[in-house]
């Protein structure tokens, strides 16, 4: 039986002789001596605490962020699906399969749940009450206990700065991927003080959170996507008064 030797295309043997010429000028680059850090924006060369960094930096200064997931506090655990700018934010947040909208402005707040919402936990409204609240962007007054408790949802500095701390030594932990993008992580504890996937291409903005504890996984999208808030319109809009049922 005759072996037909296997043809080499020119473009082969140019890319080989190139090899060549590169190795014996002592330049890397071909075969399996790729820097791992070529095309990135480089924070992967940098030490975990310089990572964190670079990433608080970025969050910070991005105009608009998306973020989505579940976040574990007191006992109590949100799916949270909010889209923020410096000036508020918008989005649903889920607790106890009871789901309600947020939309801050500035200082003014309003949220839209359903019926079930508004004398599900407290009792305090009546069914007919409740039946006027339901579905319409209520204003929340500023003194009221549930505008502290639902306004920091919308406030993209609160959040950012509570949710992207790290418990415990933190360390790089190898390199990863998010929705086809690369990240290298860095994670507090060996994982248990959490863990932060940052992008290695562009600014290196965090995508995943895992927080300590079991607290919820949350992930970063949309950064500096333009956002527009809007105020609902009048026939949309209803002013309870000075406290909520909720509270």
């Amino acid at each position: 039986m005759t072996v037909t030797p296997r043809r080499r295309t020119p473009r082969a043997a140019l890319t080989g002789a190139a090899c060549v010429l590169a190795v014996g000028a002592g330049l890397t680059g071909c075969g399996g001596d790729e820097d791992p850090d070529a095309g990135t924006n480089g924070v992967g060369k940098l030490t975990a605490a310089q990572i964190q960094q670079k990433t608080r930096t970025a969050a910070a200064a991005a105009e608009t962020v998306r973020l989505h997931g579940s976040v574990v506090t007191s006992g109590r655990t949100y799916a949270l699906d909010m889209r923020l700018n410096s000036d508020g934010g918008t989005g649903s947040v889920t607790s106890k399969g009871s789901k309600f909208d947020l939309l801050r402005i500035g200082e003014q707040l309003f949220l839209k749940a359903d019926a079930g919402f508004w004398s599900h936990d407290t009792g305090k409204a009546d069914a007919a009450a409740a039946e006027k609240l339901a579905d319409k962007y209520v204003k929340v007054p500023q003194g009221d206990p549930s505008y502290k408790k639902f306004s920091g949802f919308t406030d993209k500095d609160v959040l950012l700065d509570g949710l992207l701390a790290l418990h415990g030594t933190v360390e790089t932990d190898g390199r990863h991927e998010q929705n086809g993008t690369r990240t290298v992580r860095i994670s507090g504890d060996d994982g248990s003080g959490g863990s932060l996937d940052v992008s290695l291409e562009g600014k290196p903005y965090p995508l995943r959170l895992v927080r300590a504890g079991s607290a919820g996984t949350l992930r970063f999208s949309d950064w500096n996507k333009t956002l527009e808030l809007k105020e609902p319109g009048k026939d949309e809009t209803l002013d309870y008064g000075k406290q909520l049922p909720t509270s």
